[in-house]
């Protein structure tokens, strides 16, 4: 989908965005079964293990879907921090009682789609490439692209 630098920019992040939700679904019956079993299903009602437990599930959504277009690791591994990292950043002000647990998650959510898309544009010869080129590695890193608006 998308034939210009551009179109391709904004439906890797569409897919991106997708896969995370979907992850969400997927993966929130996983951390009710673990909690159960541990016998602390209580602790799901905690706002950090939420936001942690969010984070991990839309990470896990997200870098599943980017491995089956062939994104390479290193471009996982730097869009799932780059996607994680607001929830995790924002559990210290949380644990300090300077953000109560809907504020941590607003601005955790808020802050990941933001973080996400500077992650993008820095790797814009990435995420400016057609899905096809990942997979037989035939984009170029650091190489000069034009930046999407």
């Amino acid at each position: 989908m998308g034939t210009t630098p551009r179109s391709r920019f904004w439906w890797h992040y569409l897919e991106m965005v997708v896969a995370m939700l979907i992850g969400m679904g997927v993966f929130w019956p996983v951390w009710v079964g673990l909690f159960a079993a541990i016998g602390r299903p209580d602790l799901l009602d905690r706002g950090d293990v939420a936001a942690v437990q969010m984070a991990l599930n839309m990470t896990a959504g997200m870098a599943i879907w980017m491995k089956i277009r062939g994104h390479r690791w290193q471009d996982i591994v730097e869009m799932s921090i780059a996607m994680s990292a607001p929830f995790f950043v924002l559990l210290v002000p949380h644990w300090l009682g300077l953000l109560s647990a809907g504020a941590l998650m607003l601005a955790a959510h808020t802050l990941m789609f933001v973080t996400m898309l500077l992650a993008m544009w820095w790797r814009k010869d990435v995420y400016t490439a057609d899905h096809a080129s990942h997979a037989h590695g035939h984009h170029v890193r650091g190489a000069a692209v034009n930046v999407p608006r």
